[in-house]
C-alpha cells in the first residue's frame, strides 16, 4: 500500500503506529479468490504409508490426508479467530488438495469470497493448519517432518486486480 506519497506504509498501523483493523467499509463488494500452498517434507516410510491404498492410508492414526483435508477448510472459516487484524467474512468456497510426492505432502488451498476484502490470509492459514496436521498424524512414524515453503501463489479480485507469484528458477 502506498502512503500518498510514493512510500510504503503497514496498513494495519495508524498514524501513531498503534495497531488497528483497516476501514474496509469503502470498498465494493467483489469475487475474489486466493491460492496457496505449501508442504510438508516426510521420510520415504511416511510417503509409502501414506500411499497405502488401504482404509486408513496405512498410518497408525487413520487417514492422515483427509484429516489434513478437514482441518485446513475448518482453519480457513476460522482464520479471523487466528489472526488479530483479519476482518471476519463470508466464504463461498475452500478448497483443499494433498498429493503425496516421493518426498513430501504438496498442500494446495484455494479460497473465494464475494467481500470487501481478500481470502489471502484464509488461504495460507488452510494450508499452514492443513500441514500441521500431516504433523501431527505423522509424528508417531517420523519425528523429523518438515513444513516447507507456505506461500501465496496468486490472488484474483478487488481493486488492485489479479496476482500471480513469478516462476522461480528451478
Amino acid at each position: 500500500m502506498s502512503d500518498g506519497g510514493g512510500g510504503a506504509r503497514l496498513t494495519h498501523l495508524d498514524d501513531r503506529g498503534a495497531a488497528r483493523m483497516v476501514d474496509v467499509s469503502g470498498k465494493d463488494v467483489t469475487g475474489r479468490t486466493a491460492t496457496a500452498t505449501g508442504r510438508v517434507r516426510v521420510s520415504t516410510e511416511v510417503v509409502g504409508l501414506l500411499r497405502d491404498t488401504g482404509p486408513d492410508g496405512g498410518m497408525p492414526k487413520g487417514d492422515a490426508l483427509a484429516i489434513a483435508r478437514i482441518a485446513g477448510i475448518m482453519a480457513a472459516k476460522r482464520t479471523p479467530d487466528l489472526i488479530p487484524l483479519c476482518h471476519p467474512i463470508a466464504l463461498s468456497r475452500a478448497e483443499l488438495d494433498l498429493q503425496v510426492a516421493d518426498d513430501a505432502v504438496e498442500i494446495t488451498a484455494t479460497v473465494g469470497t464475494a467481500d470487501r476484502t481478500g481470502v489471502e490470509m484464509e488461504a495460507l492459514t488452510a494450508v499452514s493448519v492443513a500441514a500441521l496436521t500431516v504433523i501431527d498424524m505423522v509424528k508417531s512414524v517420523d519425528r523429523g517432518a518438515v513444513v516447507e515453503r507456505v506461500r501465496l501463489e496468486a490472488k484474483d479480485g478487488g481493486r488492485r486486480g489479479p496476482w500471480r507469484r513469478e516462476s522461480e528458477p528451478a
